[in-house]
């Protein structure tokens, strides 16, 4: 699926969003860097929201995702279940949009145009 639209996909546990896709890429940036702060900051997040996020993953699941590294020099890692929740999560995403294809492709076809689409909303 090429185009204007784009499946996003949120996964929720007990009635509540529990993994979407901004705390998929924060585990991603986080598996990057190396370091929590430096993920928020990717991401333009403040530290304190940074931290908030993982320590909700952390007790989302019965094992932690994030573990940071003991000492002077810091940093922070996925844990194994981390980088499964990760690839899990992107299987799904995958199998989703699949999935979903030619629907997206028949919804998009009713799309109006962009230009005239920004028409509409200023005229409103």
């Amino acid at each position: 699926m090429t185009g204007r639209l784009r499946l996003t996909l949120r996964i929720d546990a007990d009635d509540r969003a529990a993994l979407g896709h901004g705390k998929i890429r924060l585990l991603e940036q986080l598996a990057e860097t190396g370091s929590i702060s430096a993920a928020g900051r990717a991401m333009g997040m403040s530290y304190r929201r940074t931290w908030l996020l993982v320590d909700n993953l952390n007790q989302l699941f019965v094992e932690p995702l994030v573990m940071t590294r003991p000492g002077g020099g810091g940093g922070a890692f996925l844990t194994e279940t981390g980088k499964t929740v990760l690839a899990l999560y992107r299987q799904i995403e995958q199998d989703a949009a699949q999935a979903t294809r030619s629907g997206l492709d028949q919804m998009q076809a009713l799309l109006a145009p962009k230009a005239e689409c920004l028409q509409k909303t200023l005229s409103e």
